[in-house]
């Protein structure tokens, strides 16, 4: 039988391309929740619910979600660091599986940066540079927020020591220091590449992704996989066992 979803976002580009996507994958949108719509008159007709709608919402349903037993799949970004608490609560009644990214290669990208940041010296210096389409509301991306959490896990650098942007007389640049830069223009659907300057030499790790689907696919695969799961608080990286 067909995996049934509630999909929050449903008008949203995210949305359409997993509605889009999902008979391929054996799933079956039952509720296409867009603003203005109640997600309670829906959420006992489906097995697993996906948001990719603003971060404002996201909490109202992971606490619906959570009251009715239904796992969920969060793909949206911009949350407060408040909002974000209130809703990783929730997962000690449903699995909750949460990333600002799902694809498959971003996912790997993490792993690959996490790997480096961990063997390369404070010499090598870390700057993350991320470019989306002029319409993306929020910056830094999550995608890229990952990214500086993977490489201060990996160095114990402290949240106080990444620098959004450069201007002015700013000195010179601490090695314990994380550079996050984000572009924004055209249609650009996501570009990532997280930087190691060293002394001689320059590691860049990219992804690029040129169709949008891969997203879909990746939120679609993590809602088949969070069904049946314990309550707890899940990332792609669970999905793919690159936490084994």
């Amino acid at each position: 039988m067909a995996l049934t979803v509630l999909l929050n976002g449903s008008k949203g580009r995210m949305g359409q391309a997993i509605s889009e996507i999902a008979p391929q994958l054996n799933a079956e949108i039952v509720a296409e929740i867009d603003e203005g719509d109640d997600p309670a008159l829906s959420i006992n007709n489906c097995e697993v619910a996906i948001d990719f709608s603003f971060h404002e919402v996201t909490l109202p349903l992971a606490r619906l979600a959570a009251e009715h037993k239904k796992p969920l799949v969060i793909g949206t970004t911009g949350h407060s660091n408040k909002e974000r608490d209130a809703i990783i609560a929730t997962s000690t009644d449903i699995p909750i599986v949460w990333s600002g990214n799902y694809s498959t290669g971003v996912n790997l990208l993490f792993y690959l940066t996490s790997k480096a940041a961990e063997i390369l010296g404070p010499d090598y210096n870390p700057e993350i540079i991320e470019m989306h389409h002029r319409f993306k509301k929020d910056a830094p991306s999550g995608t890229a927020e990952r990214l500086i959490e993977v490489v201060q896990e990996a160095r114990s650098i402290a949240s106080e020591q990444t620098r959004h942007g450069r201007k002015g007389i700013t000195g010179e640049r601490p090695d314990n220091e994380i550079g996050v830069h984000a572009l924004r223009g055209g249609d650009v659907i996501g570009e990532h590449t997280v930087m190691f300057a060293g002394p001689g030499e320059r590691i860049e790790l990219t992804h690029r992704a040129t169709d949008r689907t891969i997203f879909a696919r990746g939120a679609l695969i993590a809602a088949q996989w969070a069904l049946g799961k314990a309550p707890g608080l899940y990332s792609m990286q669970d999905v793919l066992g690159l936490n084994a």
